[in-house]
């Protein structure tokens, strides 16, 4: 029996159908897409179980959390919860990741956005092509489709 079906009361049919980005699996509340207690454990998993517990949060430019964050911030602040360290800016993310195709990406792993060489964006793989991110000014922390081809992915080690 899963938790869903354990406590009827706390997930309304409605309510696991709607737009929520978590699910319950084992008793814990992890990003979707996960299907096990082991998937759910690494720490690639609980960086994204942190990040999407940071919808809403706004964004602010050189932010690192726990209440207001930058796209790098995010990630930077979510992988630190998980016990992995990572450089301050997206570039610098990029170049202490083990780079993965877009073939082998996972739930986790770190999204770039570049233009030419340039990396300007990044944010967390949540599956089915999109990402938990913190975008710009006047936005907030949020799951989204990847809406551009110029990405490059990146595993933290």
């Amino acid at each position: 029996m899963t938790a869903l079906n354990r406590v009827p009361s706390l997930f309304s049919r409605a309510s696991t159908a709607s737009a929520l980005t978590i699910a319950a699996v084992g008793g814990g509340i992890v990003a979707p897409g996960f299907a096990s207690d082991a998937q759910a454990a690494t720490p690639a998993t609980k960086a994204l179980q942190v990040a999407a517990s940071k919808k809403g949060s706004l964004y602010k430019y050189g932010a690192a959390g726990p209440k207001r964050f930058d796209c790098s911030g995010l990630t930077l602040y979510s992988f630190k919860k998980a016990g992995k360290s990572l450089p301050r800016t997206a570039a610098a993310q990029y170049n202490k990741t083990n780079h993965v195709s877009a073939s082998k990406r996972k739930h986790g792993d770190l999204v770039f956005f570049h233009s030419g060489r340039n990396v300007y964006h990044v944010g967390i793989y949540a599956g089915k092509g999109r990402i938990w991110h913190s975008p710009k000014t006047g936005e907030v922390v949020k799951l989204q489709k990847i809406w551009t081809k110029s990405v490059w992915y990146g595993r933290v080690r």
